[in-house]
């Protein structure tokens, strides 16, 4: 396609018209010409955002896209109103694929209720792979916001489902061919299907309700990385107990057959929290259908400790997480 802005048509017929989800408090969204997206906002709530972008290599990226900002939202309590997408191009894209991108997004927005409010669309010889920047938007109540800081010391460490969700998906599906000659179909099929599990706003919305004191979502850099971020953020140890960290057998025999650490790989779809009666959340969470367990404490002082049986380690800052691209796909 030519360099610049996409011809009105094309943005017409492959972007808006992939869009059908309204929302009512929505006042000014995606149009030819328009620039700004505008919503409601009550006297007593305030306006949360969330910003990543992604390489999109295939439909599984987009997916991702959407749910790693909307969980960002919800990790701070926040009600995802919408997305503003920004994609920059290559040339050599063809309008079937740019219909498909918006198609795919806007199906994971849809039974979340959430808007696409605009963005910017543009064809350019700066990249030669789709590059989709997202921005959540969402809003709460004053004085509601949640943040990572929010650990105290003596609060239970609970992690939602299961670690290594999106690392998971994505080396299965990226890799199904080099799997298969280890693994049976069907053990590459779960794993793959992992992306299910991608969204956290349930979750946060009953530990909303459960008194909770912080959430972190678990995504790049892993269990590990998401652990270190939150005591970190709340200037508190941690006394873990690595066995009880939850960790589906797909992972383990595909980050075995990588010879990666399933506690650092992305695990988007897991969410971490700090609650004063964790066994209280864990059962809250259980009457919705989501599995959780707690894992350890929060302690006084700076030591975050791992513990496996009679090992007693201590947890580093975390280094750059595993990606895909990393093994060369």
């Amino acid at each position: 396609m030519k360099q610049g802005k996409l011809p009105e048509n094309v943005l017409k017929r492959s972007v808006f018209k992939q869009l059908h989800t309204k929302r009512k408090d929505v006042l000014l969204s995606a149009g030819v010409g328009e620039d700004c997206a505008a919503f409601t906002l009550k006297e007593d709530e305030v306006a949360v955002l969330s910003t990543d972008p992604v390489i999109w290599e295939n439909s599984l990226d987009g997916r991702y896209a959407v749910h790693a900002n909307l969980n960002d939202l919800a990790t701070s309590g926040a009600e995802p109103i919408g997305l503003m997408l920004t994609a920059m191009l290559p040339a050599d894209i063809e309008e079937a694929q740019i219909r498909e991108m918006v198609k795919t997004i806007a199906a994971e927005c849809e039974p979340l209720q959430v808007q696409i409010l605009g963005g910017h669309t543009e064809i350019t010889d700066a990249v030669n792979r789709p590059i989709i920047s997202v921005t959540a938007v969402g809003k709460t109540k004053k004085g509601q916001i949640l943040s990572t800081s929010g650990a105290k010391p003596g609060d239970d460490i609970v992690i939602t489902k299961w670690i290594g969700l999106e690392g998971t998906a994505k080396l299965a599906h990226a890799r199904r061919e080099e799997l298969l000659s280890r693994y049976p179909a069907h053990l590459i099929d779960e794993a793959e299907a992992f992306e299910q599990y991608f969204s956290v706003i349930p979750e946060a919305a009953t530990a909303m309700k459960s008194g909770v004191r912080a959430m972190h979502d678990v995504t790049t850099g892993g269990i590990f990385g998401a652990l270190w971020e939150l005591a970190e953020a709340s200037g508190v140890g941690l006394d873990i107990t690595l066995k009880k960290i939850p960790i589906r057998q797909e992972t383990v025999e595909i980050c075995e057959f990588f010879d990666i650490n399933p506690y650092q790989i992305a695990s988007g779809g897991s969410l971490l929290m700090a609650a004063e009666d964790g066994n209280r959340l864990v059962m809250d969470l259980a009457k919705e259908g989501i599995p959780a367990v707690v894992v350890g404490k929060a302690t006084a002082g700076n030591d975050r400790v791992l513990n496996n049986e009679e090992e007693r380690r201590f947890l580093e800052p975390p280094r750059a997480g595993l990606q895909v691209s990393d093994l060369h796909i």
